[in-house]
C-alpha cells in the first residue's frame, strides 16, 4: 500500500465534497461562493460559474481517486481517506458557508 495513494483519495474526497454545493446552487440557478468572487471565497459567484467550478471539481476528484493507484471499495484503507477528506472538507465548509447562510446558529436560538 503506498501512502501517497491514500492522501490522493483523502484530496479526491476533498474535491468531490466541494463540487457538491456548487453544482446543487448552480442548478437551481442560485448564486454561491467561489473562489472567483469579490471579494474572494465571500462575493457570490453567478449560478453558470457555480456549475463550473464544481465539474472542475469533480473532475479533479475523479482524477485523484480513479487515475492515482487502483483505489478499491473493498480495501477499508481506501475507503477511509476518501471518507475523511469527505468528512473534513464537508465540515469545514458548514462553518465557513453556514456564516453567510445562517447555518452556524444553534437550533433553538
Amino acid at each position: 500500500m503506498n501512502w501517497l495513494h491514500l492522501v490522493s483519495y483523502f484530496w479526491g474526497g476533498a474535491f468531490l465534497a466541494n463540487a457538491i454545493p456548487h453544482l446543487v446552487s448552480g442548478l437551481r440557478g442560485e448564486p454561491f461562493q467561489t473562489p472567483f468572487a469579490t471579494p474572494r471565497g465571500e462575493g457570490l459567484s453567478s449560478s453558470t460559474v457555480n456549475v463550473l467550478w464544481g465539474f472542475f471539481n469533480m473532475i479533479v476528484g475523479y482524477l485523484l481517486v480513479c487515475r492515482v493507484g487502483e483505489f478499491a471499495l473493498l480495501d477499508t484503507a481506501d475507503v477511509v481517506a476518501l471518507g475523511l477528506g469527505i468528512l473534513f472538507l464537508s465540515l469545514f465548509l458548514a462553518r465557513r458557508f453556514g456564516q453567510f447562510h445562517g447555518g452556524n446558529t444553534p437550533t433553538g436560538a
